[in-house]
C-alpha cells in the first residue's frame, strides 16, 4: 500500500482541485444504475432518478494512496464510489489514525460535511485506482428545487442512513460502557 499522509497541517489538504477530474456524472449514469442492487443509497431509485441525479454530479479518479477527504477538512460535498475501494481511518485522542472500515462501489461518503457542513469525520484513502461520482450541497438544493420528488427522495435516504449509522454506533457505545461496568 502507498504511504499514507495524515499531515493535518495542511489547510488544503485534500481536495477535489488535486484530484483527476474525469467529467460530467452523466457519462456514467448507466453504471450508477447498476450499482442499485449493492447500494442500499439507492435501493429505490428508478433509472429516471439516477439519470437526473447524474445530470448534477461530476465525477472524478483518484490513484492508490491518494486522500479523497481529509479529516477535520471543511466539505460541503458527498461521493458515491463507482469503482475501486477507499479505507476510512479516525484519529484517535491516544492512537494515532485507526482504521475504521473499507468500502467499494456503491457506497456513499461524506454526508454529514455535506448536510451540517461541519468538518470532514474521517480521512478517505483510496486503496487502488477509484472513480467516484461528487454530489455537492450547491447541487442538493438545486435538485430540491428543480425535482422536488426527487429531492425528498434523496433527503429521506440521507436521514434514513444517517440514523441507522446512530443506531449502530449507540448499540456499540452501549455495549462497550456494559463491559466497562462490569470489569
Amino acid at each position: 500500500m502507498a504511504q499514507i499522509d495524515f499531515d493535518a497541517t495542511n489547510p488544503g489538504g485534500a481536495s477535489l482541485q488535486s484530484l483527476e477530474r474525469v467529467g460530467k456524472g452523466t457519462a456514467i449514469a448507466d453504471e450508477i444504475f447498476s450499482l442499485v442492487g449493492s447500494s442500499l443509497f439507492f435501493a429505490e431509485f428508478s433509472r429516471e432518478d439516477i439519470s437526473i441525479l447524474a445530470g448534477y454530479m461530476d465525477v472524478y479518479r483518484a490513484q492508490a494512496g491518494e486522500t479523497i477527504i481529509r479529516e477535520n477538512e471543511g466539505g460541503d460535498f458527498m461521493l458515491l464510489i463507482i469503482e475501486g475501494s477507499v479505507d476510512i481511518f479516525k484519529k484517535g485522542v491516544h492512537t494515532g489514525q485507526q482504521h475504521m472500515t473499507s468500502v467499494g462501489p456503491g457506497m456513499t461518503l461524506g454526508e454529514m460535511s455535506m448536510i451540517d457542513g461541519e468538518p470532514r469525520f474521517a480521512t478517505c484513502v483510496a486503496t487502488e485506482p477509484a472513480v467516484f461520482a461528487v454530489l455537492h450541497r450547491d447541487d442538493m438544493a438545486k435538485i430540491i428545487l428543480d425535482h422536488p420528488s426527487l429531492g425528498s427522495k434523496v433527503l429521506v435516504k440521507l436521514v434514513s442512513m444517517l440514523s441507522s449509522r446512530l443506531r449502530q454506533t449507540s448499540a456499540r457505545l452501549l455495549q462497550h460502557m456494559e463491559r466497562g461496568i462490569m470489569a
